[in-house]
């Protein structure tokens, strides 16, 4: 339930958006490979399981993968952009990512992507998606310096609530800037850090309090690093009053009001991830097909010792089934 997909957006399509920082899909001319772009600068190497559907189907049956829920790259979000631009941006690449999932609607799922700088347009596009056939909407983690306690935000979050929309958070724009310049460390410190932002940001605000329980929310890589520091957190909570005035619950206690997916690449850290979180808030991620993904996907759920049949089962699809509305689909 954590792949993406980038469609063929040509140049001209994304200036639109903005000619110097819209993304758009340069393919090499043996067809099996290509370059996401940004003007006249690679952005990421890709190859043609990202954009087309046939490469893809054809390695889910290699994988053994039945269904797979499929969102935007994230560099396609449009945040930096004015509301008037990136509206008509989101509402096209959504009626995309449909068009990819339809070379196979019982196997492959979208989800929507919103201007969550507009709010009312992010609910009317999110409610839009759900009418036209996507199954939920990954947000990214921040708009800028707003995290996911800001008010527009939890407005948006009660929509979805209230609408029933399930969401995907992805990390994106990482923090860190020059200092973190190589060896890909935004996406190996930042974006861990990332999401344990988003998480409490929202226990620790008293945000989960405001939000109904009928949310559902699910955050990408395994939540982060918010597994290994929850104790951290609690123990502050404890002895901090400044950690308590906004937050009148222990933050562990709000473990049952999210999900993650299993991206973490290593047993014990799994086995860590299902001892705080428990194998039903758990759901198979991969972030395919990027090279930082699970390369055999779901080979580290199926090794994890300790699991039982039925852990399996709810990580591999039962979980899913439940959260996104797919039962139509494993009939």
């Amino acid at each position: 339930m954590h792949a993406h997909h980038f469609p063929r957006i040509t140049r001209e399509e994304a200036a639109a958006l903005s000619v110097e920082r819209a993304p758009w899909l340069q393919v090499a001319p043996d067809g099996k490979t290509g370059d996401i772009m940004r003007a006249d600068k690679p952005f990421r190497p890709v190859y043609d399981a990202l954009w087309d559907p046939q490469a893809r189907l054809a390695e889910m049956d290699a994988q053994g993968v039945d269904i797979q829920i499929t969102c935007a790259t994230p560099i396609m979000f449009g945040y930096e952009f004015t509301p008037e631009k990136v509206l008509p941006w989101a509402q096209r690449m959504n009626d995309l990512a449909l068009e990819f999932c339809a070379a196979a609607p019982k196997r492959l799922v979208a989800l929507a992507q919103v201007p969550l700088q507009d709010i009312d347009a992010a609910c009317r596009e999110a409610s839009r998606a759900k009418a036209t056939g996507h199954h939920g909407v990954q947000i990214g983690n921040h708009l800028g310096d707003r995290d996911l306690d800001d008010e527009g935000l939890v407005t948006f979050l009660q929509h979805c609530a209230n609408e029933g929309i399930p969401l995907l958070v992805h990390p994106w724009d990482m923090m860190g800037g020059n200092r973190m310049k190589q060896w890909m460390l935004p996406w190996l410190v930042a974006m861990p850090a990332e999401t344990q932002l988003g998480i409490l940001s929202l226990i620790l605000s008293g945000a989960f309090e405001r939000i109904p329980e009928s949310l559902k929310i699910c955050f990408a890589h395994g939540g982060g690093s918010f597994a290994f520091m929850l104790g951290r957190v609690d123990n502050a909570w404890k002895h901090r009053d400044i950690i308590r005035k906004d937050c009148p619950r222990l933050p562990s206690e709000y473990v049952k009001r999210f999900y993650v997916d299993s991206a973490v690449f290593d047993p014990g850290a799994l086995r860590l991830l299902a001892d705080v979180m428990g194998t039903d808030r758990i759901m198979l991620g991969s972030d395919y097909p990027f090279p930082l993904g699970e390369q055999s996907i779901g080979k580290l759920v199926a090794e994890q010792p300790g699991f039982s049949d039925a852990d399996k089962r709810a990580i591999y699809a039962d979980n899913a089934v439940e959260f996104f509305g797919l039962q139509a689909l494993v009939r």
